[in-house]
């Protein structure tokens, strides 16, 4: 049996039981039941995922995945595709939002490049992580984007990286990505799977005009149309307009659930992975936290479509798990009151009045 079917067999229900343990502490605390409102539901979701009634929490991770994408030789991005390795550099070297938020935060952050155009694994990049499956995909506006066997091959990178960080002691993983084209390809996907209209799916980007939005809207409504009889399952979809970091991506949200570790999912791009991932195993969405609802393109429309609730709602479009990062802690912070609250038998306070 391959990885992948490994995996997605090894994922389990939620623990019931667990969850309730963690109502009934919640519910013992010096508050009025249910005053954290949304804190709370995150306490007993964290619990029934990761089948512990007391919530424990170890160390926070990030994995951010970078890639390229031939179908940026359709014109669909404000930046050259030598950005992709540029910022491979800035993120591994510190320099980046996401490497700000993790140093802020405590986060172990592994950046993982499964497909740049530009090779640097000769001289490897301090910081990075070299886990390619090619030099970026090929133009899905033409072809397929990767062949099933990359898509497979992805997608256990994904498992794979999310078993290494479990080893080193994450119970919180979030996934985030980096890589020019990018969210034209999730725009596709996420069109796909929803069959919402490409015209209301496709964002600007990272900084595309007017007529730039209206071309990347073209090239994913012309995919849609080509690969139409491929878009049935997960892995097909991610064959034909997929990216190497988004089928990562994907396989991290498997791995994660399939070790009882919650994934924490950024933005718009990185939603295109979770859905690609719950198309392979139905009822993953309940083993996921939505960090933010994006300003990119049609996010808002896609959360609703898949009946997610996003954490935040900052207006953030950038990618690189940091909408994840500020989900997480956020996630922390929910699990330091449950933990260290006060209940009303240790404080000697007066309960409710029957």
């Amino acid at each position: 049996m391959s990885l992948l079917k490994e995996t997605v067999a090894a994922i389990a229900p939620l623990d019931n039981e667990a969850a309730r343990a963690a109502v009934e502490r919640l519910n013992s605390l010096t508050k009025p039941i249910g005053s954290l409102g949304y804190l709370e539901e995150i306490v007993r979701r964290y619990a029934a995922i990761r089948h512990d009634g007391s919530a424990r929490m170890e160390r926070g991770a990030i994995a951010v995945f970078v890639s390229d994408h031939g179908v940026a030789d359709e014109g669909v991005s404000a930046f050259p595709q030598a950005v992709t390795a540029e910022m491979l550099r800035n993120i591994a070297a510190g320099g980046a939002a996401i490497s700000g938020l993790a140093r802020r935060f405590g986060y172990m952050l592994k950046v993982i490049d499964v497909g740049v155009k530009i090779d640097t694994s000769a001289s490897p990049l301090g910081g990075v992580t070299y886990r390619r499956v090619g030099p970026g995909t090929a133009n899905f506006a033409r072809g397929l984007a990767m062949t099933p066997v990359e898509a497979t091959q992805a997608l256990e990178v994904g498992i794979e990286v999310a078993g290494d960080l479990v080893r080193n002691g994450a119970t919180l993983i979030g996934i985030g990505e980096m890589g020019i084209a990018n969210s034209t390809s999730a725009a596709a996907i996420l069109s796909a799977i929803t069959r919402i209209a490409p015209a209301a799916m496709v964002g600007r980007g990272a900084g595309l005009d007017d007529a730039g939005v209206r071309r990347k809207t073209e090239v994913v409504a012309r995919a849609l149309e080509l690969h139409r009889n491929s878009l049935d399952g997960g892995e097909s979809i991610l064959a034909a307009l997929g990216g190497f970091e988004i089928a990562a991506m994907a396989g991290v949200c498997l791995g994660g659930a399939s070790l009882n570790v919650p994934i924490v999912v950024d933005g718009f791009i990185a939603t295109a992975a979770a859905a690609v991932a719950e198309r392979i195993r139905p009822g993953l969405f309940d083993h996921l936290f939505f960090s933010h609802r994006s300003a990119e393109g049609g996010h808002a429309l896609v959360l609703e479509h898949l009946k997610v609730r996003p954490m935040l709602n900052l207006d953030l479009r950038l990618g690189e798990g940091t909408g994840a990062a500020l989900a997480m802690n956020a996630i922390e912070a929910a699990l330091d009151l449950f933990h260290n609250m006060a209940t009303f038998a240790s404080a000697g306070v007066t309960g409710k009045l029957k």
